[in-house]
């Protein structure tokens, strides 16, 4: 019986460290998610120049079936937003990171609670994003977004 046990625990050891280790990303690949993660962080933040400085000069974003640049973001995002109450939390699900010399791709999940003039609004979007590599920081170079859910919800404390 007590071999049984030691054979039990050995498989359920290796099993989850398999697991742990299946699930777990590199530093090169947490580099590159952090680099995503500050990115939004600065839209968030309504932080036009945070958001350049995570961004290469020529990126490109496919958002809502339209071409954008960064001066459509900032204006959208940022200019055009103008709310008192505005605040932004954003999670991300990482499900892939790939890094290849200076360029990188992710895809996530982005899942985001919005207030806005007294109304929030939580979204899911499916996106890839490439980055490149500029003097030792990574910089978000093209992210193509899908949305998948929007709902409008009473703001916090209504």
């Amino acid at each position: 019986m007590q071999s049984k046990k030691i054979i039990l625990f050995i498989l359920t050891v290796s099993l989850t460290t398999f697991l742990q280790a299946q699930q777990g990303f590199t530093k090169d690949q947490q580099e590159v998610q952090q680099a995503v993660i500050s990115m939004f962080e600065s839209l968030s933040n309504r932080d036009a120049a945070g958001l350049r400085a995570h961004c290469t000069v020529d990126i490109s974003l496919y958002e809502y079936g339209q071409a954008w640049n960064i001066d459509t973001l900032i204006n959208k995002a940022i200019t055009m937003n103008t709310a008192a109450d505005f605040k932004r939390n954003n999670s991300f699900d990482f499900i892939t990171t790939e890094v290849a010399k200076n360029t990188s791709w992710a895809t996530y999940r982005l899942n985001s609670a919005i207030t806005r003039d007294g109304k929030q609004v939580t979204m899911e979007w499916l996106e890839t994003v490439f980055l490149e590599k500029q003097k030792k920081q990574w910089k978000v170079r093209h992210i193509h977004s899908t949305l998948i859910t929007r709902a409008t919800l009473p703001a916090p404390g209504h």
